[in-house]
């Protein structure tokens, strides 16, 4: 019963778009700030036939969500609109009386074509570009192709490389990271970068215990071997600072900070390095 209640009580929210969903995304987040209550947001994008506006319709209608979409085909929004009403689904159309108000005053006829505001950003391809390029180099992967990396991290286990990848890629920077492994020697490919791309992240050694051990409970591992033990973990903290100031790296101390705050801090460093050697 309790759990059921729960879910009553969260409101789901569907983003439709024949794009990528960040307009309808950000608004909503924007609307939902207003109230106190739980929700989940669901992104449906590149939504550009009447067949695919239906399919998400009745899939609000089992979730019972609220639609908010941003469409400009007027056939798919039509279907959306319809659909919604013969199924008791709630759909607000973002675009659509803005457009119909802007076409008003300049007395012209819309383009009425999906993607306009992504499709042919050359930032939007960049990002497309970075987050495509992170997946390849994640983890060591890949290194003969590294040098085209715009950031590289480099570090031991579980100091964040994936996650601040990612973030990384998404602002657009293609960045590779390469994990660093006891008793095996980095990379010839790691060394022989340009060193002002390459960023050593580090931790408190306690912090980095505590979060490896949480890691072999979710794996369901023992405990007591090498990769949890203290004076082991700062052992290997240790030579990684060694590496670092030896190949001349840049130190970044992730502890206790949230992935956007590292991710600017390298960005930062990054620009700060390539001024003062211009």
């Amino acid at each position: 019963m309790r759990v059921a209640e729960a879910d009553e009580s969260l409101t789901r929210v569907f983003v439709v778009s024949d794009g990528t969903g960040d307009t309808g995304t950000a608004t909503v987040r924007a609307a939902m700030l207003q109230f106190q209550s739980a929700w989940r947001l669901r992104v449906f994008g590149d939504v550009r036939d009447v067949s695919e506006a239906r399919r998400v319709i009745l899939l609000a209608a089992e979730a019972r969500a609220l639609v908010v979409f941003s469409l400009v085909d007027g056939e798919v929004v039509a279907a959306l609109n319809l659909e919604a009403d013969r199924n008791g689904v709630v759909a607000v159309d973002l675009l659509g009386p803005l457009i119909a108000k802007v076409a008003q005053r300049l007395r012209a006829e819309p383009r009425h074509q999906p993607g306009l505001l992504h499709g042919f950003s050359d930032d939007y391809f960049k990002r497309i570009e970075a987050v495509e390029f992170a997946v390849r180099h994640d983890d060591g992967a890949n290194v003969r192709t590294l040098y085209e990396a715009d950031i590289v991290l480099t570090g031991v286990s579980r100091t964040s490389k994936t996650p601040l990848s990612m973030y990384l890629a998404q602002r657009g920077y293609k960045t590779g990271n390469v994990p660093l492994i006891p008793q095996v020697d980095p990379p010839r490919e790691l060394l022989e970068l340009d060193r002002r791309k390459v960023f050593g992240l580090i931790i408190d050694p306690s912090t980095l215990t505590t979060v490896r051990q949480a890691r072999l409970r979710v794996l369901k591992a023992s405990p007591a071997t090498a990769y949890t033990d203290a004076e082991a973990v700062v052992n290997e903290l240790e030579r990684s600072r060694r590496l670092f100031a030896r190949q001349g790296w840049r130190r970044v101390d992730i502890t206790g900070r949230a992935v956007e705050e590292n991710a600017s801090r390298i960005v930062e460093y990054r620009r700060m390095s390539r001024n003062s050697e211009s």
